[in-house]
Parts: C-alpha cells; sequence; structure tokens
C-alpha cells in the first residue's frame, strides 16, 4: 500500500519551505493543501489542535506538527535516499542545537527587520546579523554545515535567508561572504530552486502585511 501524504502549508511561510524542502530531497510524493490563516480549514484545526497552525504533514491520516519535528519525522521514516541528518550521534545532537538556535533566535528577529521602521528595525537587523555570524562561524570553510552533504541545518537555515534578503534591504555579502557563498551553493539544488516562492510574489505579500500592520 502506498504511502499517503498530505501537507497543509501556506506558500510564504518559513517552516513551510523547510518541509516543502525535506520531501523534495527525498523524492517523496504528496498532496498540498493551502490554508488560509485567517479563515483555517476543520482539517487544519483537526489535525493541529493544539497550536492550530502550519506546516502539518500528515502521513496516512496522522499527523506530524512544527517543521523541526516534520523534517525529522521524513529523514526516520524515508531513510532509504538522501540523509537528512548526521548518523553521529553527537553531531546529530549539535545540528538539533543549531535549529533550535535558528528558532530562537532568528525567527522574531527577521520578522521585525521588515514589520518595523527607525530604531527597533535597526535593532531587529544588528540582533540578526550578530546570529548569522555566530553561524556563519559554525560553517567556516565547509561547502555546507554538515560537510560535503546538504543536510538538516542547511535547509532550516536557507528559508530565513531568502526572507531576509528579500525583505531586509541590507547586503548580506557585504557582512557574512562564506555564509553568501554557502547561500548560493544551496540555491543551485533544484530541490531548493522549486520549494522557495518567487521573490516578486512574496514581495507583494510582505507589502500587503506591512501596509495592515500599519494601519493597525
Amino acid at each position: 500500500m502506498a504511502d499517503e501524504v498530505v501537507l497543509l502549508d501556506f506558500w510564504p511561510s518559513m517552516f513551510g519551505m523547510r518541509v516543502r524542502i525535506a520531501l523534495a530531497e527525498k523524492g517523496v510524493k504528496y498532496e498540498y493543501k493551502e490554508e488560509d490563516l485567517k479563515n483555517k480549514s476543520p482539517l487544519l484545526l483537526q489535525m493541529n489542535p493544539v497550536h492550530k497552525k502550519i506546516p502539518v504533514l500528515i502521513h496516512n491520516g496522522r499527523p506530524v506538527c512544527e517543521s523541526s519535528i516534520i523534517v525529522q519525522y521524513i529523514d526516520e521514516v524515508w531513510k532509504d535516499k538522501a540523509p537528512l541528518l548526521p548518523s553521529d550521534r553527537y553531531q546529530r545532537a549539535q545540528a538539533r542545537f543549531w535549529v533550535d538556535f535558528i528558532d530562537k533566535k532568528m525567527y522574531d528577529a527577521s520578522t521585525k527587520t521588515w514589520t518595523t521602521e527607525g530604531e527597533e528595525q535597526e535593532a531587529a537587523k544588528k540582533e540578526f546579523f550578530e546570529a548569522l555570524k555566530t553561524l556563519e562561524g559554525q560553517l567556516g570553510d565547509k561547502p555546507f554545515f554538515g560537510g560535503d552533504n546538504f543536510g538538516y541545518l542547511d535547509l532550516s537555515l536557507i528559508p530565513f535567508y531568502y526572507t531576509y534578503e528579500t525583505f531586509g534591504k541590507s547586503s548580506i555579502e557585504a557582512e557574512c561572504p562564506k555564509f553568501k557563498a554557502w547561500v548560493k551553493r544551496c540555491l543551485q539544488r533544484e530541490t531548493i530552486a522549486k520549494a522557495l516562492p518567487d521573490e516578486k510574489k512574496v514581495l507583494e505579500h510582505a507589502s500587503g502585511m506591512r501596509k495592515n500592520l500599519v494601519l493597525e
């Protein structure tokens, strides 16, 4: 019996991008269901009754929630192709640590770079670049964070670059050249190119959100 895989998602979601990249890396076929976050579907509320958020992966009728957990689940279930997490236990723990760092340190800062103005925006940019430089130190001279192979930490971080570079009005290349070189390597991967939405569409969406925030 073939696996039934459904992804509940919202197209500009950084966290949804992670899951889309992971599924693409594994070559998993799935049904994509776009969510209206202002009018959440009964299916989303049923499958994620605690947080009521996307993304949600539904595998053979059973939901898995939270992007980092979903990616780890995908790696364990479809383990015969393109391993995402390191096989070494210590390296695996380190990869999880840095993804947790991204979620706790970079999400709020990256969001504030395009939803705020003035001093608050500048403070957010500073916080974002401090976190980015910390990660650049972990990358070092390696092609990817796990060494020669693209993996869990790479796919967890690349959507944050994409969002910031699109909205943030700052040059990552000037501040973090090694990180920018890593970005270019990632974007050459077909799995990533297909998972990231069109920049113009993202900018239009962000402009609309920004206007709503100003009006509120």
